[in-house]
């Protein structure tokens, strides 16, 4: 094969092998990360102490139970409102969230909402995903009834479900997710074979490995890039402002990991390309040092030759 062409060949195929780089690295994160729980869970187990996420699920369980109190009071009109519980309960929700307790239920409760999630996405079922905030409501109102606060009694356990995953997105994220389970590890593979497919044809293997090696960095790059904008996008899609530091901990949290493999690679690709350029330029000095010099004496004799 000519060296043009096997040069032409090589470097498109490492131009196709570094470009499935960064989705090959999303695909698999969302396969073998997010999709399994014990991952998951260790990942958003910490996130049981950021004051952030503690205060959002404070707002939350405070005001679900303060509606469904209110709409029992609306029952008696000489009952007093809620105005008079409403400290106690929210004095009760916020300590509770910093008790171990509180970690106990964050964990079960993130287990069966990834549990949730997923079988929606596997299963044909067109039910919205919830979680359920009832163990962390039972506990609030065992402490305020403990102290004995007015109406504590009537506060409800049951009704305290979030929506996590609406039904009208479930047909559109199934596919999705069908897409990256299966893209999760044939991405992967064919970047690596492409990747030694194209070096292997090259007529210069060590500006073959620089070249894929620089690609990969710049994946790498863009896989950041894209996480950061990400972020972005996610928390401006959060109605709530207040809320908005709690989206982001949650976010930097599950993604933790893809950040670590986008600098990794960016790390490792230009580490490779550096010493390939250094091995590159000690080559070509051991060249040059092979190359024996002229003898000026012997310049005479092969001019009269």
């Amino acid at each position: 094969m000519p060296t043009r062409v096997r040069n032409a060949l090589s470097a498109a195929l490492i131009a196709l092998s570094c470009l499935l780089v960064p989705f090959g690295a999303l695909a698999a994160w969302v396969t073998y990360g997010l999709a399994d729980a014990g991952r998951y869970v260790t990942a958003m187990a910490p996130l049981a102490a950021d004051p952030a996420v503690q205060g959002a699920v404070a707002d939350t369980v405070e005001a679900g139970i303060l509606d469904e109190v209110d709409d029992r009071l609306k029952a008696s009109p000489e009952a007093p409102g809620t105005a008079g519980v409403r400290p106690f309960v929210d004095d009760a929700v916020r300590s509770f969230t910093r008790t171990e307790a509180f970690h106990t239920a964050w964990d079960a409760g993130n287990r069966a909402v990834h549990d949730a999630v997923l079988r929606a996405l596997r299963d044909d079922s067109e039910r919205a995903v919830t979680v359920d905030l009832a163990p962390i409501t039972a506990q609030v109102k065992r402490r305020l009834t403990d102290d004995h606060v007015p109406l504590a009694r009537h506060i409800p356990v049951e009704h305290t479900e979030v929506p996590v995953l609406p039904a009208d997105e479930l047909a559109r994220l199934r596919k999705g997710y069908d897409v990256l389970e299966v893209a999760g590890f044939w991405l992967p593979v064919s970047a690596a074979v492409l990747a030694g497919t194209g070096i292997a044809v090259a007529a210069c293997r060590r500006r073959a490995v620089t070249a894929t090696a620089l690609g990969t960095a710049l994946g790498g790059a863009f896989l950041a890039l894209a996480v950061a904008i990400g972020r972005r996008l996610t928390l401006a899609d959060v109605p709530e402002a207040a809320h908005r530091p709690a989206a982001g901990a949650i976010y930097d949290a599950l993604t933790q990991t893809l950040r670590t493999v986008s600098w990794l690679l960016v790390v490792v690709g230009l580490a490779v390309a550096l010493v390939c350029r250094f091995t590159g330029f000690l080559a070509q000095r051991r060249q040059a040092s092979a190359v024996p010099a002229a003898d000026p004496a012997q310049e005479p004799t092969r001019a009269r030759v």
